[in-house]
């Protein structure tokens, strides 16, 4: 479960504070697009929930850790439960598919006969197996970006954060990707999609939290269709 509890995020450097009171929850197995124009707050809120950043006053729960105490040596476990997907991917270059997602569980410190395991049942659920030997650069967008999305799920998180995960598609790709994550979020992974692409947010009909100003403006279908982003 995702908490905000009166949140405020002040960057201190620059005088700005880029959230104002922010109160949300997302429960487990939700499946939720976070909206909002450029400066919003949005990429504040994301790394929050990744133990990035720490609020300044008020509390974010995240996945059973309280972010506002936590100890720098709690945060890799906190990211354990979280996978997030860049929309530049920030695939490894030098490595192929397989390898890419392999990294990911190495990084943890999984054995190798569970990567053995692991790793092709999360190409095949992506719609990758066919293309494990292949590197980042002889795939297409979508493609790329399915491999972002394996990477991210391969040590089985709890919840996925998906940044604009289809802002560089065209439109049969990003309808794509976003089935592709539906279909995630029904094996019982919660999903946070911030998204500026409000026909996919329409097409979804998925729980909508809106945020300008650092303020969460609304929460719903409803309220998300009252308010222009």
């Amino acid at each position: 479960m995702i908490e905000f509890t009166d949140v405020v995020k002040t960057y201190t450097d620059v005088g700005n504070d880029a959230l104002r009171g922010v109160s949300m929850q997302i429960e487990d197995g939700e499946f939720v697009f976070l909206v909002g124009p450029s400066g919003s707050g949005k990429s504040t809120i994301i790394k929050l929930i990744t133990g990035e950043l720490q609020p300044t006053s008020g509390t974010v729960h995240v996945n059973g850790y309280s972010l506002e105490r936590i100890r720098k040596r709690e945060i890799p476990y906190l990211r354990r439960t979280i996978g997030v997907v860049f929309q530049d991917f920030r695939l490894i270059e030098n490595k192929t598919v397989y390898e890419n997602v392999a990294f990911a569980m190495r990084a943890i410190g999984a054995a190798d006969n569970e990567i053995h395991d692991r790793v092709p049942y999360i190409l095949e659920l992506v719609g990758l197996e066919n293309k494990i030997h292949r590197h980042p650069n002889e795939l297409s967008g979508g493609e790329q970006q399915r491999l972002a999305i394996a990477r991210a799920l391969v040590n089985n998180p709890s919840t996925i954060i998906a940044d604009e995960p289809t802002g560089n598609l065209d439109p049969a790709r990003s309808l794509e990707i976003m089935e592709l994550l539906q279909e995630i979020n029904k094996l019982g992974t919660t999903l946070l999609v911030v998204t500026h692409q409000m026909e996919l947010v329409e097409q979804f009909g998925n729980r909508v939290i809106s945020i300008d100003e650092g303020l969460v403006v609304s929460d719903g279908m409803e309220g998300y269709r009252e308010y222009e982003v």
